[in-house]
């Protein structure tokens, strides 16, 4: 199918591009990549009158460093956090995560902000970041401001940017000391959406307990399961804490059915995936701790 008739902008500043957001209203959608809008407005699921493109406007695509947080620009391509060394050496789960979205044509024009805006519940950069902490930047032509990872999805495909606000970066703070991270995903084939998934983070104290965890889980909106984690704070890593913690995070999870998975299967996986996260993150916390690379 083709998209219904629209009008196009080109801006090439932000904010360019902010005074169309404000002018146009719910008439108008933002485009980066186009990896999830265009297949929508091919199938007329959703029918702009107005297109947004922000390829043009340069300031928003980078990423950097910068007192030791990651600084990701929103039409930065997914391919990028693949490739950049700087993220593999001190941000692994990152680009572990981005190594599950489709397939590299895909992740060669998709962009992190496109991804994260979209909020699909089987998106995989919404889980890593609520796993890392991460922390959104909105702007809008009045108001700036940052919001927490874990509370910019809402709920299915509805996150807590407001009327005329763009998502424009992405900062992730540094990961603990002597720590590990594992993402985990479950699909039907390779480069298919994900039918569960699961990322950890954690870090080991000079004795080997966990100090630090995070374990975020898919679901109608990434789900980070704070039981789990308090649960594992201050015990020795084994396969049977990680089991009991793993049923702890999915027991009550939320989950949907669909023509794929039933919620059933989706909630047993996701257990089965964050048992495997939380070992591999800590096997990985382990060797960092002796100085190897994960």
């Amino acid at each position: 199918m083709k998209p219904a008739s629209f009008e196009y902008h080109d801006p090439t500043t932000l904010d360019e591009a902010l005074r169309l957001l404000a002018q146009l209203g719910d008439q108008a959608r933002p485009l980066a990549g186009g990896q999830s809008l265009v297949p929508l407005m091919n199938f007329r699921l959703i029918r702009p009158a107005h297109l947004i493109d922000l390829n043009g406007v340069s300031e928003l695509s980078y990423l950097k460093a910068d007192n030791g947080a990651l600084c990701i620009g929103a039409t930065t391509r997914q391919r990028e956090l693949e490739r950049s060394a700087i993220v593999a050496q001190r941000w692994p789960l990152l680009r572990e995560a981005a190594g599950f979205i489709g397939h590299v044509q895909i992740r060669n024009r998709g962009t992190v902000g496109g991804s994260l805006a979209h909020a699909f519940p089987s998106a995989e950069l919404p889980v890593a970041t609520v796993a890392l902490d991460a922390s959104f930047v909105l702007q809008s032509t009045s108001n700036r401001r940052a919001v927490r990872a874990e509370d910019f999805f809402l709920s299915y495909m509805t996150t807590a940017l407001g009327p005329g606000e763009l998502l424009t970066a992405i900062e992730v703070p540094p990961l603990p000391a002597n720590s590990g991270c594992s993402y985990q995903e479950v699909s039907r084939r390779h480069g298919d959406f994900a039918l569960a998934g699961a990322a950890s983070v954690l870090a080991l104290d000079g004795d080997g307990a966990i100090r630090h965890a995070r374990l975020t889980l898919t679901s109608v909106t990434p789900i980070r399961s704070r039981e789990a984690e308090e649960f594992l704070l201050g015990k020795n890593p084994s396969e049977t804490v990680f089991r009991d913690a793993a049923r702890r995070a999915t027991e009550n999870l939320e989950q949907d059915s669909d023509i794929h998975a039933s919620a059933e299967y989706r909630r047993e996986a996701c257990a089965v995936l964050a048992r495997r996260a939380l070992m591999q993150a800590a096997q990985r916390a382990a060797e960092q701790a002796k100085g190897k690379p994960q």
